[in-house]
């Protein structure tokens, strides 16, 4: 059995040629951008050192560690945006989906109740929209309707 490859035949798991490429190719980039998340360390660590060496007091060395640590953390948000874009594309591909991405800012949901016997979700003005059942799912003993 080669390593590099899942076993076909399991639940959630590659079995023809095309599904391992796509698995492959969202290693591939995963590792890839690991690698980017790794420079941009190693790099806010020297730009760190380098401000430190020239710091003279020591909230400015300590404002340096503090810089040090944003880019550390911009860097693995980074990493997990790219992981969740390379999930996305092996689904897409996987599926056959092509998704819009929409800003979730302006689909909020509006909460509370739409007029009885409408389905679905309607506009309530202003670009929001509210679901038509309750929060809490529809009322229970209605299995069918």
């Amino acid at each position: 059995m080669d390593w590099r490859f899942p076993v076909a035949g399991k639940a959630g798991i590659a079995g023809s040629e095309t599904e391992k490429n796509v698995w492959c190719k969202e290693k591939i980039s995963n590792l890839a951008s690991a690698a980017k998340e790794k420079v941009k360390i190693c790099g806010a660590k020297v730009d760190e050192k380098a401000e430190k060496t020239t710091a003279r007091t020591k909230e400015a060395k300590a404002i340096a560690h503090e810089r040090k640590k944003v880019k550390e953390a911009e860097a693995k948000m980074e990493l997990h945006q790219e992981k969740a874009q390379h999930a996305q594309q092996k689904l897409d591909s996987k599926y056959g989906l092509h998704h819009h991405h929409h800003d979730v800012a302006t689909h909020q949901p509006v909460l509370g109740h739409a007029p009885p016997g409408t389905t679905g979700h309607h506009h309530l003005g202003g670009g929001t929209t509210a679901p038509s059942y309750p929060l809490g799912g529809p009322p229970p003993g209605r299995k069918y309707l």
